[in-house]
């Protein structure tokens, strides 16, 4: 169906490696190393394909493939890059979906900007994917939506929105979260979010072809939690914030931790979860000190400074339980809230058409 996380692919392409995963009787827990090798026939073959086309300048056809080579190292190395092989196929896609995303009617380049506000032992640059629609001017800037990803979707994925943005003069930003992809900030240290966020935001004072009146973020799944707090610790330099099946609190609360391995996530979440927080892989110091990270805890939600704040998720979400957002609305500023009834994670497909409204 191409749902997430399985952006850009097509179907007959996984045929193989679901036959030769099968085939070796792989099951949780994984080898994480045996199981992305799987992958990595089908994604050499359609990268050969895409450098032939693109030798002969069929643009068109190059970028359809270099997006499926980056769909199938995707799927790889998820959740995470825990092991060497899946820190390979990170590489790789990372390659591939550049390439393809270059080679488009309406391009998307990579920006590497200074972390001028890190701390002596964080990263330096902030990587990241810029698009603005063909025919922007200095006089005529365009809005801006930042996409911060989710704890398994990159922004080798989240690309996917760029297109329908694109058509309606609208210029995107996605870059991703601490402790995934490529984020140069501390997962461990809660205030490292607010460094990275005004590293790229005095980055974005500069760029002349936006409309800094009209910045919003569009923060998805564990991104949801980033979009919330920074909803309040940024609230004066940007228009508003949707935050799609994010948490808060709940979702670090150790007796939810201890279940969400075994419910809606197709991996194990709550070690997944850990290693996103630099905890690598002792969940459980990470269920004993996760509760630091609350923003209930740390007085985040009491603050009476909030942008325009859109919270929507699937009332039966198993990743992080709709309690969360309850909480957001019992505290500090009012919030707009839509709950999709009877669905999961993100409220799919409905959330999407209230929150593209809402930004729009």
């Amino acid at each position: 169906m191409g749902v997430y996380p399985f952006m850009f692919n097509k179907h007959e392409d996984f045929l193989p490696i679901v036959d030769e995963l099968t085939k070796q009787g792989q099951k949780e827990p994984y080898d994480w190393d045996a199981y992305a090798q799987v992958f990595f026939p089908k994604a050499e073959e359609l990268l050969r394909e895409a450098e032939k086309a693109d030798r002969e300048d069929n643009k068109e056809k190059a970028s359809e493939l270099y997006l499926r080579a980056s769909a199938v190292y995707r799927i790889s190395r998820f959740p995470a890059p825990r092991s060497e092989k899946q820190r390979y196929a990170w590489k790789e896609g990372k390659k591939a979906a550049i390439n393809g995303l270059a080679l488009r009617e309406r391009p998307t380049k990579e920006v590497i900007i200074p972390h001028k506000h890190a701390l002596e032992h964080e990263g330096k640059q902030i990587p990241f994917y810029y698009h603005i629609p063909p025919e922007t001017t200095k006089e005529k800037p365009v809005p801006l939506v930042i996409i911060l990803t989710g704890l398994d979707g990159y922004r080798t994925e989240l690309p996917v929105w760029i297109e329908g943005f694109s058509q309606k003069d609208i210029g995107v930003i996605v870059l991703e979260i601490p402790g995934t992809g490529d984020s140069p900030a501390d997962p461990k240290d809660a205030t490292s979010p607010e460094r990275e966020w005004s590293s790229l935001f005095d980055w974005l004072d500069e760029q002349s072809e936006v409309d800094h009146e009209r910045v919003a973020v569009f923060s998805v799944s564990t991104g949801g939690y980033y979009g919330i707090r920074l909803a309040h610790t940024h609230h004066d330099r940007l228009a508003g914030v949707v935050a799609l099946g994010g948490g808060c609190h709940h979702m670090f609360d150790p007796r939810w931790l201890s279940s969400v391995n075994n419910l809606e996530y197709p991996f194990d979440l709550a070690t997944t979860l850990a290693y996103k927080w630099g905890y690598g892989d002792d969940l459980e110091t990470f269920k004993k000190e996760a509760m630091k990270y609350s923003l209930l805890e740390d007085g985040t939600l009491d603050s009476q400074q909030c942008t325009k704040l859109l919270l929507v998720n699937g009332v039966d979400d198993e990743i992080f339980p709709i309690d969360d957002y309850y909480e957001c609305l019992l505290r500090g500023a009012p919030k707009d809230v839509r709950f999709v009834k009877g669905k999961k994670h993100m409220g799919e497909p409905e959330s999407f058409g209230i929150i593209l409204k809402w930004l729009y």
